[in-house]
């Protein structure tokens, strides 16, 4: 049994988290692109506010509703963040702590982090005992093996997809209607769950991480309604939710501390406020009057908003912008014409500003250029200019690039972008007309967009989105927004490029058979490379998370492994009697 793979594959992911994450706490990253310190950073890899103190309301301020909560189908950043801190457990979790501690893995409803054993092909998770849901019942291995089931459901897309490309015998499994089961994930007593492979993957603790490894009962199960509700096991339950407008949430009384080492829940209640303008929530959290006192922001600070929060720095002392772990792109829609020319979609990559993107995006405070794909992480700390396109683009090229492609007038065509992001759409607009491309934007609410962008054969030929690996390995960046065979008609996530590469897909395989993790590592980065050449997508920015929170909020943080987005595990309320409630 090779039980000492998962101490072994620990140190080695941990150790190039270090990497990445010393490069956006305090490293070279953290300066300003024009050399200064940059003051928006000034809080990295600090806990702001102090410990909180047991009891209060924290409030939320949101433009938009969730995308997902249902554990088989969260797969955006801040919605993970928020389900799996809050509202379910996970076999395996991130601790709850800045910087480069919040990349290390810890137990969760598991007893360990698993036990691998066939070289990795099989692992092994053991439950604690005395695991219990909001109403007392017993969390059993059969429910966690039900959600990794009804994740493969049709009815339910958009989710994690791990367990679609690495348990055996998935191929063409529809979920667990009709009482179909996967044979490969076995559950030989209420307290075992023992997984079955295709290939090795010595990385599976991570991936355990993830929502399609938290227990849905199967008598709660109402499909896409689940959505809605999702059964708590973690420290809070739902007592209300209405769509677009208010998720309030309330303790789990039969959650128990003593099982759980990383959440705190320090709030008594949780509410969220959805519908807010953006400018709105920026104001308020500024003024910190109030009830808004005891409020955090679930959005990224508005551009225009930079200012007024950089200038003072009592506000200054309030914002938080970790993380330069996201990579936000020009994704083009490479199986429809135009776009399935590389010389037209290589037009694109060199007409694109990305400094105008950056300024719409709040400035180079709060956003780096993209040059590679993959974020600076997984290179070692930076990315590499593997372009040497200027950082205003080369509109001479891209007009040349579009005579060879036959196309001297231009085109016209479509983009779709988070209503957030229309200043960011604008400026991919008029870099994109420079060169005789006439782009028309089409904005979407935050909450439909992946949704939105997910329903392949009606959406637009190019989308502005990015990716986040789920741990710092190219294995969850490059296959995930790359790789063709897991392209969905509907719910389709992360290849929004729509890239089917065969040369690509062969190498993917064997960079995810590799055994030396440095090997491999090095194997992907040359990699992205070879894949920005033929041009799915068009890199912009790698984009920190600025977040505000009120004068009364403790315990806060950014958390790394989630994308910058505040760790709802251990925040709170300085004072709980100036909460309102």
């Amino acid at each position: 049994m090779d039980t000492r793979i998962r101490t072994a594959l620990a140190t080695t992911l941990v150790a190039a988290l270090t990497l990445g994450a010393a490069a956006c706490s305090g490293g070279k990253r953290d300066e300003g692109t024009r050399g200064a310190t940059n003051p928006a950073t000034a809080n990295n890899g600090a806990v702001l506010g102090g410990t909180p103190q047991r009891g209060g309301t924290l409030t939320v301020l949101s433009n938009q509703d969730f995308t997902h909560l249902d554990p088989a189908r969260n797969w955006v950043m801040g919605d993970m963040d928020f389900g799996t801190r809050l509202l379910y457990r996970t076999l395996v979790t991130y601790k709850a702590e800045p910087g480069t501690k919040g990349g290390e893995l810890v137990p969760d409803l598991a007893e360990d982090l698993g036990v691998s054993s066939d070289g990795a092909r099989t692992w092994t998770f053991r439950l604690k005992r005395g695991l219990k849901y909001e109403d007392g019942s017993p969390i059993t291995a059969q429910d966690i093996k039900y959600n990794v089931e009804r994740s493969f459901s049709p009815d339910l897309p958009g989710g994690p997809d791990y367990a679609a490309r690495y348990l055996a015998g998935a191929e063409g499994y529809k979920g667990p209607a009709q009482g179909k089961h996967l044979a490969s994930v076995k559950t030989p007593d209420e307290h075992t769950i023992v997984f079955e492979l295709r290939k090795p993957f010595a990385e599976f603790p991570y991936a355990a991480v993830l929502p399609t490894f938290a227990p849905v009962p199967k008598a709660r199960d109402n499909g896409p309604r689940y959505d809605n509700r999702p059964f708590s096991s973690g420290p809070y339950k739902i007592e209300s939710y209405a769509r677009d407008k208010q998720l309030v949430l309330v303790r789990n009384t039969h959650w128990d501390q003593a099982t759980d080492t990383v959440r705190k829940a320090y709030p008594d209640r949780l509410v969220v406020t959805m519908g807010l303008k953006a400018n709105q929530i920026d104001d308020r959290l500024i003024a910190s009057g109030g009830a808004d006192a005891s409020a955090v922001s679930w959005r990224k600070l508005s551009p225009e908003s930079t200012p007024k929060v950089l200038t003072k720095a009592d506000v200054r002392a309030r914002l938080l912008a970790e993380s330069t772990n996201c990579t936000e792109m020009v994704q083009m829609h490479t199986g429809r014409a135009p776009f399935d020319d590389v010389l037209v979609r290589k037009a694109v990559q060199y007409a694109l500003d990305r400094e105008a993107v950056m300024t719409a995006s709040g400035g180079p405070a709060l956003n780096d250029p993209a040059s590679a794909l993959m974020p600076g992480s997984l290179f070692g700390g930076r990315q590499p200019d593997t372009l040497g396109i200027p950082l205003t683009g080369d509109v001479e090229k891209a007009r040349q690039l579009l005579k060879q492609a036959g196309r001297v007038d231009g085109f016209s065509t479509r983009i779709t972008v988070s209503n957030g992001d229309k200043g960011v759409g604008e400026a991919i607009q008029q870099s994109l007309g420079r060169a005789g491309i006439k782009v028309t934007i089409e904005t979407v609410d935050p909450s439909a967009f992946y949704d939105t962008i997910g329903d392949t054969g009606n959406r637009t030929d190019l989308v502005y989105t990015g990716w986040c690996p789920d741990y710092p390995s190219g294995s969850t960046f490059l296959p995930f927004v790359f790789d063709g065979r897991y392209i969905k008609e509907k719910g389709n996530s992360g290849n929004h490029s729509l890239f089917r590469d065969d040369a690509t897909m062969k190498r993917m395989d064997e960079i995810a058979a590799m055994t030396d993790a440095a090997q491999a590592d090095k194997a992907w980065q040359r990699l992205d490379g070879e894949i920005l050449a033929k041009a799915p997508t068009a890199p912009a920015v790698v984009e920190r998370m600025p977040l505000l929170i009120g004068t009364n909020v403790a315990g806060a943080f950014g958390h790394t492994s989630f994308g910058g987005q505040l760790d709802y595990a251990t925040i709170g309320l300085k004072a709980t009697s100036q909460s309102g409630n």
